[in-house]
């Protein structure tokens, strides 16, 4: 005959395993709505977040596009290329000092805007464009008057 204790033993056993195999499904079920909302929050935050560059982006965009009245005023916008000054140079035949002189600037400036050590002034920027109009005999012309 089986003892007493141990089938008593036993039947709580078995009872606590069934309490909590329902208290962690419970608790399984609470982790996968957290779980769900989490991620459904994640995907918001990052909706939001593409929005807010997108925003930005317009905005960086539509500031020059105000400064544009004032741009207007004091000329065109100039672009400058380091490479494209030294290969005009190099066209012409001309040194970074005979270059300078007609820009308006030392040759060793000429050199460190080749080299992208420093870059052009607005008004210097229009003086390289000035030059950058003219053929090898109008320089010829300007550097011999």
């Amino acid at each position: 005959m089986p003892n007493i204790a141990s089938i008593l033993k036993s039947e709580i056993s078995r009872v606590a395993r069934k309490e909590v195999r329902a208290e962690i499904e419970t608790l399984r079920k609470a982790s996968t709505l957290h779980r769900a909302s989490i991620a459904a929050l994640r995907r918001q935050v990052e909706k939001l977040e593409k929005e807010l560059r997108r925003a930005t982006k317009t905005v960086a965009r539509a500031a020059p596009a105000g400064d544009a009245d004032e741009a207007a005023e004091s000329g065109p916008h100039r672009r400058f290329s380091a490479s494209r000054l030294a290969a005009h140079r190099v066209k012409l035949g001309l040194s970074a000092a005979a270059y300078g002189k007609l820009v308006g600037v030392t040759g060793q400036t000429i050199y460190k805007w080749e080299q992208g050590k420093a870059r052009p002034r607005k008004a210097q920027l229009e003086g390289l464009a000035a030059v950058r109009g003219l053929g090898r005999r109008e320089v010829a012309e300007q550097l011999n008057g």
